[in-house]
């Protein structure tokens, strides 16, 4: 037997993820073992590869960090799949998998092929995890880098700006033979935010969403969409990022809510609650996770005026994460949890029981940024949820490449990944244009085994509705409508069943809600079901079933649960009935403070009727509307001006500190300008306290400009403010809202006098921007040295052409002192403009002496690396590199050999 080392077998074993942990050989003949037990780090195996070997698919496995009770196998890999942005697994446990070989051609390269993506399946034959047949279903010119694709049957919908797309294979042969669009319009090509992939719902219905870039949609002939009350889609009333909801005909499109940035994909749990990842603006650990509550607004721009969350504005979020969503707004649904700084693309909510318990009905997302696919479970939190946490699944630890782009669950329960694999995300950047990777994530030795059902018989498809796999749900699903009555006795057994999981229950409830006929005992029982998930999905059932559900929302009303009155509250949106109105009070009634999913949901459906609903909700009231922490809350979102006086009340009650105070005082700006508005914020400013000058200033900030420029009390008012908080960052503040003439030759002084602080170069910018540069050379022409430096340093940051102008005017002035025209070069350093304006003087030979100095001095720290470059000629070589730089005497015979030993 030939000789070999023990220990380089067993990392090899590792690297090639045999074995994830080696222990000697005993794991594998005891026959053998001649050294004692050796323990193989998998992160050290990993390390030990070259470059290359890491790049190796046969490694991809090792590269990756799986959790324990889980175990990673390679499905697929380039050369088979290249560039897999997004996936569906079939009923078949086939993998359909979009290719984004072509993504960003501007940036990274045209197609070398000439031709578009492809739509494969991938599909495991004999059960090992791995496939074995590779099929093009299709490819074609047209199709360059969709985001999405959802997988029914022999039809798939795939997802690209400006289309969606409908593909059909009829002859069963596994390619497309016809191709139809189902929606066109869409912006977004070629960008992350265009449309994305559509998802199969519980109620039969398909939902989708697209981020920003999307604006609007129309159907395949060009008409415009119609919502579920026959009324065309009016796509100007909605901002940003949308998720749609839409029958199987796709008609009846819905939107479920807006104001996302860039939402990558939907998951609908069986209950028909709905969840999304969105992708922040990156760089600001922003990316979130949010329950979707249905008609919400999620906050990215600004509701009233569609301003940036970089904006200041009053009330400011603490954290960069809460303040990128408009966290502290009126209106504005809480996100569920911030997920830091990454690239959150595919998610789905595992339904299956193959994976350990913990994993169960959990959110799993994969996050190409932060290479990984994890499970955040929740759990309720009043009328909304809370994360628990994080369940890692699979962790790009060791190999920096692997890029994550969607997570599906496969009809036996196990997940299948797919892998972009590059080594740069976002930026609209790829730099390895031919690997990609599928993975299989099981339980360890499970093999890939697919259940088969006979969808043409009614309890069969019955037992597939309950199938971990979305697309077996769906074939199953319409299978079970179409088998109406006779399906109807298993749907009712598996929604009795003691014993079943609640959310299988749900689905049956779903099903027996569409079939033709029904007679409504299901439904019954289930809005007097003990667990209230199924109470909310009764009520979402009838609530599509019927036109006006108002009598089953009432009987709801009073439930013990706050999240089954927030779906009440969240049914009346649209609805304006009395018996809506009752409905809207009585969960008033019982809300009690505290809660923001609550007073959110209150929000939705008082939406469009606060008019009606605002007075009657005060008739109600026993006491003062403010004394509570619920009524306070109602006041803060209530979109009437009959709330005006009550939000005075609350902005101006000393008793609670000025912080807690602010949200009233961001509330005013969710109302147009109008006399009720102006009049009692100016009620705000004589109300005695020891915080009257913060207090006076915010509600001078919120009054209109025009009114208190032609409001005798409002001008009043704004300079005696004026004067009181003349030199800080108040007036500075009010003056920047107000801008007054008079105030001038105010802002000049105080420019002067603290030329060196930041408040004095917020005063001379301020002073340039309102009086203008006329009034700024006049000054400066009658100014002394000293006072002519201060100006000059109060602008020096401003970096507009005027500010520009007059640094340079003044440097370049021969009439000017030398002490003038140094400090005036010297300032022109402190904005990018003016580093500019250095290097062309420099150029032109413009600047001698002490001047040339003090230009230099200014624009020693330049951050552009184009403009250091022009520079260096300018500043002397330290003396390191002139020794270099400096002929070298040729070295002697005995001095080389003296090296050499050396």
């Amino acid at each position: 037997m030939k000789q070999f080392n023990i220990k380089s077998f067993a990392l090899f074993l590792a690297a090639a993820s045999f074995l994830p942990q080696v222990q000697g050989f005993s794991q594998v003949t005891d026959t053998l073992v001649t050294e004692p037990v050796v323990v193989i780090d998998p992160d050290s195996a990993y390390a030990a590869l070259s470059e290359p070997e890491k790049r190796f698919s046969r490694n991809a496995v090792a590269g990756i960090k799986v959790a324990d009770g889980l175990e990673a196998t390679l499905f697929a890999s380039e050369p088979n799949v290249i560039n897999p942005i997004n996936i569906d697994v079939d009923h078949r446990g086939r993998v359909w998998v979009c290719e984004a070989y072509n993504y960003r051609p501007a940036v990274n390269g045209k197609s070398e092929l000439g031709m578009g993506d492809r739509i494969l399946i991938l599909e495991d034959k004999d059960g090992d995890g791995k496939a074995d047949v590779t099929k093009v279903f299709y490819q074609g010119p047209e199709i360059n880098a969709p985001l999405g694709i959802w997988v029914m049957g022999n039809k798939a919908i795939v997802s690209q700006s400006p289309y969606v797309w409908l593909f059909t294979d009829t002859n069963g042969d596994d390619k497309a033979d016809t191709k139809e669009i189902l929606f066109k319009g869409i912006g977004g090509v070629q960008s992350d935010a265009g449309v994305h992939a559509f998802v199969f719902g519980p109620d039969g219905k398909f939902y989708f969403n697209f981020g920003n870039a999307g604006r609007q949609l129309v159907d395949g002939q060009d008409r415009p969409l119609l919502d579920k009350y026959e009324r065309p889609i009016d796509f100007r009333q909605f901002k940003q990022g949308v998720v749609f909801r839409c029958e199987q005909d796709f008609t009846k499109v819905e939107i479920m809510a807006e104001n996302f940035r860039n939402g990558f994909e939907v998951a609908v749990d069986s209950y028909g609650t709905m969840w999304q990842s969105d992708q922040e603006e990156p760089g600001n650990g922003s990316d979130r996770i949010s329950y979707v509550m249905e008609n919400g607004n999620f906050g990215y721009i600004d509701e009233m005026t569609g301003a940036s969350w970089r904006l200041n504005r009053t009330n400011l979020e603490d954290e960069i994460p809460r303040r990128h969503w408009h966290q502290n707004d009126p209106g504005v649904v809480p996100d569920l949890l911030q997920t830091g700084s990454g690239f959150p693309m595919g998610m789905t909510i595992y339904e299956g029981e193959l994976l350990p318990r913990r994993y169960w009905d959990q959110i799993l997302l994969a996050d190409a940024g932060q290479r990984y696919v994890n499970a955040f479970p929740v759990e309720v939190d009043g009328a909304g949820y809370k994360s628990t946490g994080i369940l890692p699944i699979v962790e790009g630890t060791r190999d920096k490449w692997f890029r994550p782009t969607d997570v599906c669950v496969a009809p036996d329960g196990s997940l299948i990944i797919s892998d972009w694999y590059d080594p740069v995300i976002g930026s609209n950047q790829m730099k390895d244009k031919s690997r990609g990777r599928i993975f299989r994530v099981a339980p360890p030795g499970v093999p890939y085994t697919i259940p088969v059902f006979d969808l043409t018989n009614p309890e069969e498809a019955v037992k597939a509705l309950q199938s971990p796999n979305l697309s077996m749900r769906y074939l199953a699903w319409n299978a079970c409508v179409k088998h109406g009555w006779n399906a109807e006795p298993f749907l009712e057994e598996l929604f009795n069943r003691y014993n079943a999981n609640p959310k299988l229950r749900a689905r049956a409830l779903w099903v027996l809600n569409r079939i033709e006929g029904f007679n409504y005992r299901a439904l019954d029982i289930g809005f007097r079901h003990l667990n209230p998930n199924i109470r909310i999905t009764a009520l979402r059932a009838v609530r599509q079933r019927n036109s006006d559900p108002t009598e089953y929302i009432k009987r709801l009303t009073a439930d013990p649960d706050p999240q089954v009155r927030r779906e009440c509250a969240l049914a009346i949106n649209h609805n304006h009935t009395y018996e809506a109105l009752d409905v809207w009070l009585q969960l008033a009634k019982q809300y009690k403070g505290n809660d923001r999913w609550t007073v959110e949901a209150l929000s939705i459906g008082a939406f469009d009727q606060w008019e009606r609903i605002f007075p009657a909700w005060l008739e109600r009231q026993k006491g003062k509307p403010t004394a509570t922490d619920a009524g306070k809350d109602i006041i803060w979102l209530a979109r009437t001006r009959q709330a005006i006086p009550y939000l005075t009340e609350a902005a101006a009650d000393t008793s609670v500190d000025f912080k807690s105070r602010l949200r009233y005082f961001r509330a005013f700006d969710f109302f147009r300008a109008g006399y009720e508005k102006s009049q009692a914020l100016l009620n705000v400013l004589s109300v005695p306290a020891s915080d009257r000058i913060e207090v006076s200033k915010l509600a001078l900030l919120h009054l209109d400009k025009s009114f208190v420029k032609n409001s005798q009390q409002g001008l009043s008012a704004l300079n005696k403010l004026l004067d009181e908080t003349y030199g800080t960052e108040h007036y500075i503040d009010l003056m920047t809202r107000y801008e007054l003439e008079s105030e001038n030759d105010r802002l000049l002084k105080m420019a002067l006098d603290k030329s060196d602080e930041v408040l004095g170069r917020d005063a001379g910018a301020l002073l340039l921007e309102q009086a203008g540069i006329s009034y700024v050379t006049q000054k400066l022409a009658g100014m002394n040295e000293a006072k002519k430096i201060a100006l000059l340093a109060s602008i020096q940051t401003v970096g507009s052409s005027e500010s520009v102008y007059l640094l340079r005017s003044a440097a370049v002035n021969p009439d000017e002192s030398v002490a003038v025209r140094k400090n005036a070069a010297k300032f022109l350093g402190a904005s990018w403009p003016g580093e500019e304006t250095v290097v062309k003087l420099l150029l032109d030979d413009r600047l001698a002496g002490e001047v040339k100095e003090g230009a230099l001095d200014g624009v020693r720290n330049a951050f552009r690396e184009d403009i250091k470059a022009q520079l260096a000629p300018y500043f002397p070589k330290p003396a390191v590199q002139e020794a270099e730089a400096a002929p070298q005497k040729p070295a002697s015979r005995k001095e080389r050999r003296k090296r050499r030993r050396s």
